[in-house]
């Protein structure tokens, strides 16, 4: 008597790796453009006040440092101009007017020999780089940062997140 087995056969089928998942291009692919989403999107959320007012401070140390290299480049004296009342100052031989923004708040503290008025001032740098000194406070919501020349050597600084205690008010 013979035993006859009957095998069953399966039919095995071979998935191509290509064919599933995602390829290591196309996940960089969306890294990438998630990374820039992140890179637009996040700093437009977190407070464009201080955003704006590290800004305006940059802008105008920036205006300070070019005048007093001015006066050390042309041998004399020369000052930027401040309006307080129209948030703009002008660069020394220049005919045009640079803008803050709106929503500065500006203090200016300087020599009485330079206040032109109650809303107008100036800040002076000499050939020597000294300078009359002064201080200019930018706020926006509570937020401060001081403009500081140092009236010795002229030297400008930017101090930002000045709390109201720091600003002897």
């Amino acid at each position: 008597m013979g035993v006859t087995v009957r095998l069953q056969q399966e039919t095995v089928r071979y998935v191509r790796p290509s064919a599933t998942g995602f390829t290591l291009l196309e996940l960089l692919a969306v890294l990438v453009i998630l990374a820039l989403l992140a890179a637009f999107v996040v700093p437009s959320l977190s407070g464009g006040a201080s955003v704006e007012l590290k800004s305006a401070a940059r802008s105008l140390a920036a205006g300070l440092r070019l005048t007093r290299n001015q006066a050390l480049n042309d041998n004399r004296s020369t000052a930027l101009a401040l309006d307080v009342a129209n948030r703009e100052f002008q660069l020394p031989g220049e005919k045009r007017v640079r803008k803050l923004p709106k929503r500065v708040d500006i203090v200016l503290f300087t020599a009485r020999s330079e206040q032109q008025s109650e809303q107008r001032g100036a800040i002076r740098f000499f050939p020597d780089g000294s300078s009359t000194g002064g201080r200019i406070t930018l706020s926006i919501d509570g937020l401060h940062y001081l403009v500081n020349v140092d009236w010795l050597t002229g030297k400008v600084r930017v101090i930002e997140s000045v709390t109201e205690e720091a600003m002897g008010r």
